[in-house]
């Protein structure tokens, strides 16, 4: 057969009428089994793939969401897309999955392409400097929308965490565990997750008695975690614990220490920030401050799910707390 597979086609090779076929590819109708396994059959010998595109543009609903997020390449990330994809896809949306990078210029190119091509509804962490203009271009063409991570506009639902809430149980472990000498380790851009991530921290210091810390930056990834603990190390030998930015870098720095002679948990104690999978089989397994990235992502999903059934319903606004997770890597500080 040349050509594309077309609702004629089928119908043709089926013996039926396109609106038969048209009702049997969308679950429509009242037809005999008969019939709807002989639509079937055709539609498969024949590769047929229904428009889901002229479909959206007939009933008006369009089955596929945008996935905007921030470097794709963390698995936080890839665990967060894994529980999103799972639920919308169980509810029949197809998911398209983009990575801003943090640049506000390709992030307007990506929603620009969003809109064009009509998606039912976007899962967005907003880039660093976002302007207000994407936000108002977002909302003239009524785009259900959820944002993630970033609050940085109270307009839309948005699912997120307690981060402040988070670092400061983390700081508390430490400072029960004797720790004085500690950084925030990881992260290089004050974005606001950060900054009350820092904030949570600094803030059960000064309630311990205990002076700001140190801040140390790092890029959210292993080799960066690792050479900048390194660099920790050589600056602020005094340090005994870090409270870190991320799993991602929690795991380079804990690679430093072992390339350094030094055992993380005993000579110096590492706490990291996510739950990812590899943060519990890693050598030694990483105390963490866990927020489920697969559940996460599930909640991010069903939110937006009740925003497309209800466009009208309330603003939702949800912050998921941490739990911290003790394993391998904390530990009271080495005497001497």
């Amino acid at each position: 057969m040349s050509g594309k597979p077309t609702l004629d086609t089928v119908a043709k090779a089926a013996g039926v009428s396109i609106p038969t076929v048209s009702q049997v590819m969308r679950g429509a109708g009242r037809i005999s089994e008969k019939t709807r396994d002989r639509v079937l059959k055709a539609a498969k010998a024949l590769n047929y793939v229904p428009d889901q595109k002229a479909a959206a543009m007939r009933s008006g609903e369009n089955r596929e969401i945008g996935l905007v997020i921030n470097q794709l390449s963390n698995p936080f990330n890839a665990e967060v897309i894994s529980g999103v994809v799972d639920l919308l896809e169980a509810e029949g949306y197809l998911v398209s999955i983009l990575d801003t990078r943090d640049d506000a210029e390709r992030q307007a190119r990506q929603l620009e392409a969003f809109i064009r091509h009509g998606r039912g509804g976007l899962i967005w962490v907003p880039a660093l400097d976002t302007p207000d203009e994407a936000f108002d271009l977002l909302a003239a063409h009524k785009i259900p929308l959820v944002t993630f991570l970033r609050n940085v506009h109270g307009d839309f639902d948005h699912v997120g965490i307690r981060n402040a809430d988070a670092t400061a149980t983390a700081t508390r472990h430490l400072l029960e565990l004797g720790h004085r000498q500690t950084a925030y380790f990881g992260g290089t851009e004050m974005s606001i997750v950060r900054r009350d991530r820092i904030a949570g921290y600094q803030r059960t210091l000064a309630e311990g008695g205990i002076s700001n810390g140190i801040i140390w930056d790092s890029e959210d990834n292993k080799l960066a975690g690792l050479e900048a603990m390194l660099n920790l190390l050589r600056c602020h030998p005094e340090v005994t614990a870090i409270i870190c930015n991320g799993d991602v870098v929690a795991l380079g720095a804990s690679l430093a220490l072992q390339r350094a002679g030094l055992m993380p948990g005993k000579d110096v104690s590492i706490i990291g920030f996510d739950d990812i999978q590899d943060a519990a089989v890693a050598t030694p397994p990483l105390t963490t401050m866990s927020v489920s990235p697969h559940k996460l992502g599930r909640k991010l999903a069903k939110v937006l799910l009740d925003r497309i059934r209800d466009p009208d319903m309330p603003i939702s606004i949800s912050e998921i707390s941490a739990e911290l997770i003790i394993r391998g890597t904390t530990g009271e500080p080495r005497k001497g």
